[in-house]
């Protein structure tokens, strides 16, 4: 099945999903979006208020500040493939439960599956967690891990794993929003060497 079938069927079981708790205070579900051709993939948490009022991923305040980290790194959104590990909003923002992101990942890893990325920017705790367990890696904690890159092997997919903050820490601490700007211009060379198709 041509990968764009495979993500537009990924799409429209998780905007009826009804696995976990969640769909009942979601306004909309947050599928993910982008190039299904794309190279590079970024896996975000989950849906804030935005997303789940506009039904996609990384809208807010946060998803503006990912988009200039993006060009950063010399990027733009119609290159690459965004997904979150949850695809429904927590109430109040609140952190995923285990049992969602048990859930819910299954949809993540059709989609990783389907677009076959070189190269995930896992951004954030949860999804350097979830992808990290994807690898068989231990995980420290996401100051412990942000700014390296990883050669891994995830869902038979020989990746390259880049996992640095959530862009929402940027915005409240002027120390993560220079470290994501730094992991972005690192990336940026990583794109390089690698030979990713962008620009």
């Amino acid at each position: 099945m041509p990968k764009e079938e495979i993500l537009e069927a990924v799409a429209s079981e998780v905007k009826v999903c009804v696995k976990c708790g969640l769909w009942r205070t979601r306004k909309n579900a947050v599928p993910g979006e982008g190039n299904p051709n794309a190279e590079i993939m970024f896996v975000g948490e989950a849906p804030g208020y935005w997303e789940d009022v506009k039904g996609r991923p990384f809208v807010g305040a946060a998803g503006k500040f990912l988009d200039m980290l993006s060009v950063e790194a010399g990027l733009s959104r119609s290159e690459v493939f965004i997904g979150n590990v949850l695809k429904c909003r927590p109430p109040g923002n609140r952190e995923p439960l285990p049992s969602e992101i048990q859930t819910c990942t299954p949809y993540l890893d059709r989609q990783i599956k389907a677009i076959a990325p070189k190269l995930i920017v896992t951004l954030g705790n949860h999804s350097t967690a979830y992808i990290f367990s994807r690898a068989g890696l231990p995980f420290n904690g996401i100051t412990q891990t942000r700014g390296k890159f990883y050669q891994v092997n995830v869902l038979g997919l020989f990746v390259t794993v880049f996992p640095t903050f959530h862009p929402a820490a940027g915005l409240y601490s002027a120390k993560y929003k220079q470290q994501l700007i730094e992991d972005f211009r690192l990336l940026k060379t990583k794109i390089h060497e690698m030979g990713l198709m962008v620009g």
